[in-house]
């Protein structure tokens, strides 16, 4: 039964699956209702006969009954513009194969949550296992059970994260959009000179300014509290100066102009008119903002000492340390560390590839 299923059924079913996706796109493209209709019970059909056929030979006559259905189905239906119909097949064959390179970047998260669910004589078994069973939810209570007390089952450090993430947000949307504003619209003397300056600060790795930054703390008195983590977003930093300048340059003169007609100062007329308009660059900026907070590591490990103040980052690597021996304890603490980022990239991902996309073109 395996090897049938290897060489026999898993071709069919992919044969199936592409198949049906193109001729229902292809049903889409000539309106073909009654076609989308019987294309579109299919996968209920499926679930019926599944029912009806006994036996382990069920998988295997189910797929080549569904094959030889879509196969039916599309051939029955009036032929229509070679044209259309080639357009809609690339365009599906386009799509499947697309959603079949993304599948390869879900394998990673797919195992760090299934690993999250399995015991450990499922973890070590060869070939690995794929579907766990029992399917060990316990580990998600147990990961957040042993972690310190002072963090409250984690909730102080996610505390700490949200602040640093969301301050760290404004902060860097303000200074980087205020300075930007500045560079682009504004004229006075050495503009372009000190904008070289600024963006040949880029080239300065991050490790040279480490130990000034770290004095400059200390002597504020800032060692083992939040502020060194985003009071300096509030400066705005190069690559976001950079971005949003791109954007206020591709902005109309005329909109300014008509500004100061009615009577709005530089300030009024960046807060009101200019920063609605780049909104697609805000939200990049923003969410790359919250991202590196999030799994900023490097500067809790310089200035965070007490368990109080500590971040998720640094928490879940000091869990790693003494939970090294426990993998399925370390993927569920993982799990709910990446799961909200993951939540918000998939909710903001439109505005994400919007902003990073359009500060590229027309020369911008």
């Amino acid at each position: 039964m395996d090897s049938l299923f290897k060489f026999v059924v898993f071709p069919l079913a992919v044969l199936w699956i592409a198949w049906w996706g193109l001729s229902i796109g292809r049903a889409f493209e000539i309106h073909d209702r009654k076609q989308i209709a019987a294309l579109g019970l299919l996968p209920i059909a499926a679930f019926l006969i599944a029912l009806v056929i006994p036996g382990e030979y069920a998988l295997p006559v189910w797929v080549i009954m569904m094959v030889l259905i879509t196969v039916i189905i599309s051939r029955t239906t009036p032929q229509s513009d070679s044209a259309i119909v080639a357009k809609t097949y690339k365009t599906v064959v386009l799509h499947l194969v697309l959603l079949s390179a993304s599948a390869l970047f879900l394998v990673p998260f797919v195992w760090l949550v299934v690993t999250s669910l399995k015991t450990d004589s499922q973890m070590s078994a060869f070939p690995p296992q794929w579907i766990p069973n029992p399917v060990l939810w316990r580990n998600y209570p147990d990961a957040l059970k042993y972690l310190p007390k002072e963090t409250v089952y984690g909730l102080v450090s996610l505390s700490n994260t949200l602040i640093i993430a969301v301050l760290s947000v404004i902060g860097t949307v303000l200074s980087s959009s205020l300075v930007a504003y500045g560079f682009a619209r504004l004229k006075w003397p050495g503009r372009d000179w000190i904008f070289g300056i600024l963006l040949a600060t880029m080239m300065l790795p991050d490790a040279v300014t480490m130990m000034p930054r770290f004095l400059i703390f200390r002597s504020l008195h800032w060692i083992d509290t939040l502020q060194p983590l985003w009071v300096p977003s509030f400066f705005a930093s190069a690559f976001n100066v950079f971005l949003l300048r791109q954007f206020f340059l591709g902005l109309p003169q005329e909109l300014e102009d008509a500004a100061k007609i009615d009577g709005c100062g530089p300030f009024r007329t960046y807060w009101l008119i200019m920063l609605p308009l780049i909104k697609p660059a805000l939200a990049a900026v923003s969410i790359m903002t919250f991202l590196g907070s999030w799994k900023d590591f490097m500067g809790p490990l310089i200035y965070i000492s007490s368990p109080q103040k500590m971040p998720l980052s640094y928490l879940l690597q000091l869990y790693n340390s003494a939970h090294s021996s426990e993998p399925g304890l370390l993927m569920a603490a993982t799990t709910l560390v990446v799961l909200p980022v993951i939540v918000l990239f998939f909710f903001t991902q439109r505005y994400f590839i919007e902003g990073a996309s359009l500060s590229g073109i027309g020369g911008r």
